[in-house]
């Protein structure tokens, strides 16, 4: 299994618009960040979970021709907005699968009501095909793939797991019961957006601890915002099995 991280920026993504900040200000290329995203393939499959805003700059810089479905983590913004440049995939393959949380797909369905519509349809805009996601495994080509239910706040974000690899974002909190699904997994993904805590996202410390507890052989760093720091800065602080993951990483599972 391939994962390519499109993107591993928080809402903003970095370097935000207008600001001083010394990080947005850097001229590491790895902290320059889209919004999160990441492009999973295994043998004819690739997937992509959630696409925002940068979906089709992603899509042109990973030189990406075809994707068998889009995977959807919860509605925010920064996770849907890109769902309309699908269009060219549409063109090429027919209607494309998304899978969803019922909510998600409501969501989605009024955010983006031309491409859900029934009747009088555009021409020009692209149509999918619906699937939603419980609590149960779904398939995705022919591998299991089990939702994880974390909490976002107060909303409930799917995060998922392919066989030895797990990938979680926009989590602040994960029950026991769900923590079980991780255990044994050999790569996870999880969010770290900054130092300080936060309401709704975990932090570092947050984020390393959970990382310590499910035991990882490797665990990556993503949904990451300017005031987490440089990021050769942090990662010399991280355990050796940790590490801050970068737009257009690409690693092996």
């Amino acid at each position: 299994m391939n994962v390519t991280f499109l993107g591993t920026g928080t809402s903003q993504g970095i370097p935000i618009i207008g600001s001083s900040h010394p990080v947005c200000l850097s001229e590491d290329p790895r902290d320059k960040r889209l919004r999160v995203s990441v492009l999973i393939s295994w043998g004819e499959y690739t997937y992509v979970i959630d696409c925002g805003p940068d979906f089709r700059q992603q899509m042109l810089s990973n030189h990406v021709s075809r994707i068998d479905g889009v995977v959807f983590t919860h509605e925010h913004a920064d996770h849907t907005m890109g769902l309309d440049d699908i269009r060219p995939f549409f063109f090429r393959q027919g209607d494309i699968p998304i899978y969803a949380h019922k909510r998600v797909l409501n969501a989605l369905k009024t955010r983006f009501d031309y491409i859900f519509a029934s009747e009088n349809k555009y021409p020009g805009a692209p149509s999918v095909l619906e699937n939603e996601i419980t609590n149960l495994p779904f398939t995705l080509g022919d591998l299991e793939v089990i939702p994880v239910n974390t909490m976002h706040n107060r909303l409930q974000v799917f995060g998922f797991r392919f066989k030895d690899f797990a990938y979680l974002t926009d989590v602040k909190t994960v029950e026991e019961k769900e923590r079980a699904k991780l255990k044994g997994v050999k790569v996870l993904v999880v969010n770290a957006l900054r130092i300080e805590p936060h309401h709704s996202h975990f932090n570092l410390e947050e984020a390393l601890e959970f990382i310590k507890e499910i035991q990882p052989e490797r665990a990556y760093l993503t949904h990451i915002s300017h005031m987490l720091g440089f990021h050769a800065e942090v990662e010399k602080t991280l355990p050796n099995n940790v590490f801050i993951a970068y737009d257009n990483l690409k690693i092996t599972i």
